[in-house]
């Protein structure tokens, strides 16, 4: 999958920003002095340990944290409610999510609550978007079925369809393949990119299994508490910038087309 590079020099606009944000909770810094950028229609993925910061950081983006210094931008503004509506933000999944007894087309239609308004009757028009939304992921014919009875691989693509109801320019995601198999891994990225090249969105996801994410992102920050890189993917794995993110004697095993369970997979598609 991995043939898509940005043209950072040459243009893009800047979706989100970071310029030396610094953010203490309880009179400690979890994160300090960082310095990032996304562009119009790139995958940037965020990596780094348990507790580094990730999911703090994508709140500073979307605006959901404040820092005590520095200036956060969304679309070249401050974050707030207003450009947060570009935004589609797909967090952390947990098993209430899983269990919640709703059918999938209902919870594609929650990511269009903010536009028509939480105590308002979906109608016509929304169901149709949604609809869209589940056949762009192959998903139409499990509208009506209960959520909980999907599969993993199945929630999460429900789950990105209700991130891509308000029609966003750019997708937030936090740990998107926690639980999930790594053949469904391998269409979930397959599907990011899809949207990245045929609509020109944009996304920010985080993980701690720098493995897999190194794969399919365009471009790396790794994180703990500061950003020890940011740049290309291939690049992220300097037993250097290793150490300062996740410590010593690290095993990175990289997760591509190769392995067995994506090469049976294809092997079974041809």
């Amino acid at each position: 999958m991995k043939e898509h590079k940005t043209d950072i020099g040459n243009k893009k606009a800047v979706y989100a920003e970071l310029q030396n944000v610094w953010v203490s909770y309880y009179n400690k810094w979890v994160l300090k002095s960082i310095c990032l950028k996304c562009y119009q229609g790139e995958i940037l993925g965020i990596v780094g340990p348990n507790g580094s910061g990730k999911s703090t950081l994508l709140k500073v983006i979307l605006g959901l944290v404040r820092p005590q210094k520095g200036v956060a931008q969304l679309f070249g503004h401050m974050p707030d409610k207003h450009n947060r509506l570009e935004v589609g933000y797909l967090p952390q999944i947990s098993k209430a999510d899983r269990s919640f007894p709703v059918t999938a087309l209902d919870v594609v239609l929650m990511g269009l609550y903010n536009r028509i308004g939480f105590f308002k009757r979906p109608g016509s028009k929304s169901r149709e978007v949604a609809m869209e939304m589940l056949r762009e992921i192959n998903m139409a014919d499990h509208a009506e079925k209960p959520f909980g009875m999907l599969s993993g691989g199945q929630q999460q693509r429900v789950h990105i369809a209700r991130a891509l109801a308000s029609k966003p320019k750019l997708l937030v995601l936090d740990e998107p393949s926690t639980g999930v198999d790594s053949v469904a891994q391998e269409d979930f990225y397959e599907l990011l990119a899809k949207f990245r090249d045929e609509m020109n969105i944009s996304v920010i996801m985080v993980s701690h299994d720098i493995g897999v994410i190194t794969a399919h992102a365009d471009r790396i920050a790794c994180l703990n508490l500061e950003i020890h890189y940011h740049g290309e993917p291939d690049s992220c794995f300097e037993p250097e910038i290793m150490q300062k993110v996740y410590g010593k004697n690290l095993n990175v095993m990289v997760h591509d087309s190769r392995c067995a369970t994506c090469f049976k997979k294809h092997e079974h598609n041809d």
